[in-house]
Order: C-alpha cells, then structure tokens, then sequence
C-alpha cells in the first residue's frame, strides 16, 4: 500500500535549457522570488489545529517518526523516497530552512487524538528547483489513508496561503498512476494544467480568484 502522496520533483535536477519553456519558468521565479523576499522577515506559521490534525512547524525529533514513513519504498513509491536515514534529515531539513527565507515551509502532521506523526505536508517552494514556485505537497501514513487527511491538510495549506500570505496562485504535481492525490487536488478545486514530461508528473494550479 502506497503512502498517500503528492510529489514535489523529488531530486530531480533540471539540466540547462532542454525542457520547452524553462527559461520562462526561470525568469517567472525570479519575479516570485522578488515577491516572497518582502514576506523573509515574517516567521514561519509555527503550529496550526485543524478538525483532526495539528500541523506544526518541523523539529529534529520528527526524523526517525518521518523516516518510517519516507524510508519505505512501498509507501513512497509516487515520490522521494529516503535510502537512508541521513536523506531523509537532509531532504526535511532544506525544505524547513528554504521556510525561513520564504516565509513558510511544510509542517509535521500530528493525529490529534492519537497524538502521533502521520506525515508531513504543506506549502513550499522546492530548494531543488524552485522555478516551479509555491506548491502544496505532502505524505501520509497508509494507516491514515482514506480517512480525509489529506484534504484536511490541503485546504488549510491553501487557506494559509491565500488568507495569510496573500498568495495569488498555488501548484500542486502528481504522477498520472497516484489517483488518490488527483482526487484530493480535484475536490479541493484544483485544475489540472498539462503534463509536464521533465517532471514526469501531472501539473495542477489553483488562483486565488477560484478558491
């Protein structure tokens, strides 16, 4: 059984020029990158409660509770999945100091009434390629699948960022097999874009206008 996932490009590195529209996507970053930079000195939303979920701010102590779940090739087979441990803390922890910078990062999922790490998620601008700017992205444990998490935690990464951030446009990347994480996307009004073959994942976005 498969983590419930939507992929951020994992460790994929964009080479040059090869992809049709990359240097669009570069100069579209560097105008975001503009943007975000007035938003650097806010600090990071830090904890945030939902009906089910507490999503708070990632802590080293979530590494091996993480690496459970991002460490399995069968739970993680629709993204990055961590070969070792150190992977896994290296992977968490660009993607908690990119939030510094940006203003917002990806929390640690925390069942409330379990009071137990199921996953990790929210928005982010990927440290490995950022000219796809911000996106929501996510795992969750197979035991916590199908029970509405997972569109739990996206809406209030997009209430976050339309609301409190101000943001006009999320992305959301999935692989065309990983139906789950496309009905997820659907519900919470996403539209799917194209595909994008250097990803090799379905593009989706949301505007602000349409939320």
């Amino acid at each position: 059984m498969s983590a419930s996932v939507v992929s951020v490009r994992d460790e994929l590195v964009l080479m040059g020029d090869c992809a049709c529209g990359y240097q669009n996507l570069r100069r579209t970053y560097r105008a975001e990158l503009v943007r975000f930079s007035e938003h650097s000195s806010m600090n990071v939303m830090s904890e945030l409660h939902t009906t089910h979920l507490v999503l708070r701010e990632f802590r080293d102590s979530d590494v091996d509770l993480l690496y459970e779940i991002q460490g399995n090739p069968d739970y993680m087979r629709f993204t990055f999945c961590a070969e070792a441990r150190a992977a896994c803390e290296s992977w968490l922890r660009r993607f908690a100091d990119a939030g510094r910078v940006n203003g917002f990062a990806p929390w640690t999922i925390v069942h409330r009434s379990d009071n137990r790490v199921i996953g990790w998620g929210g928005l982010s601008i990927d440290p490995n390629a950022p000219e796809w700017t911000t996106e929501v992205s996510y795992f969750i444990h197979p035991a916590y699948q199908g029970r509405g998490f997972a569109t739990e935690l996206v809406q209030s990464s997009l209430r976050h960022g339309f609301d409190d951030l101000g943001l006009r446009e999320i992305a959301a990347f999935a692989m065309p097999e990983n139906r789950a994480s496309a009905r997820v996307l659907e519900k919470c009004r996403f539209k799917f874009l194209r595909y994008e073959s250097i990803l090799q994942r379905n593009h989706y976005a949301l505007r602000v206008e349409d939320w």
